[in-house]
């Protein structure tokens, strides 16, 4: 499948099976997130990987994880990513936002479902996690197989999303 219609296939899952993420594809999951691009190739990024019971009990004191039997929570070290020296404006939400979707992709490709969560509190989760005053928590990411057997439509953007003319400007504004 071509990345466009794995992009045109994906879509946030919110109702999960019970069946638990093989380690292969969990493995292959890691490693896109560890490949993901990041600024100046700082290479901030942290993964709290949760897949166990009192790990998801933990976790929802924060977030909501739809039922999902596995969940990545993706961190970044503040300490580590590139600052532009222009206006001082940190990659770190930039670096982790981008393994994230490399993540993402990569579940879809292996016939997972996805939901991006960035609707959490987290301060609740660093001290549920005890995380680390350096590691920023940015996104957590649900993985695992749809209950929903009826899966949106992948030519759904041509109605639910703007035109290519509505955002896309050349030369000048």
């Amino acid at each position: 499948m071509n990345f466009i219609d794995l992009a045109k296939k994906r879509y946030s899952v919110r109702n999960y099976e019970s069946i638990l993420v093989e380690k292969e594809k969990l493995n292959t999951i890691l490693e896109a997130g560890r490949i993901a691009p990041s600024a100046a190739n700082y290479e901030p990024n942290h993964f709290l990987i949760v897949n166990k019971e009192d790990g998801f009990k933990k976790l929802s004191l924060s977030a909501d994880t739809h039922g999902g039997s596995l969940a990545i929570i993706i961190c970044a070290d503040k300490n580590r990513a590139w600052v532009r020296p222009y206006d001082n404006h940190s990659m770190v939400d930039i670096d982790a936002t981008i393994a994230t979707d490399h993540m993402m992709m990569c579940a879809e490709s292996l016939g997972l479902q996805t939901c991006w969560i960035t609707y959490f509190n987290p301060e609740i989760l660093r001290e549920s996690f005890n995380i680390p005053a350096n590691l920023i928590p940015v996104n957590i990411l649900v993985i695992g197989y749809s209950a929903d057997k009826t899966a949106l439509s992948k030519d759904r953007h041509s109605e639910t999303r703007k035109a290519i003319s509505e955002i896309v400007t050349y030369d000048s504004f």
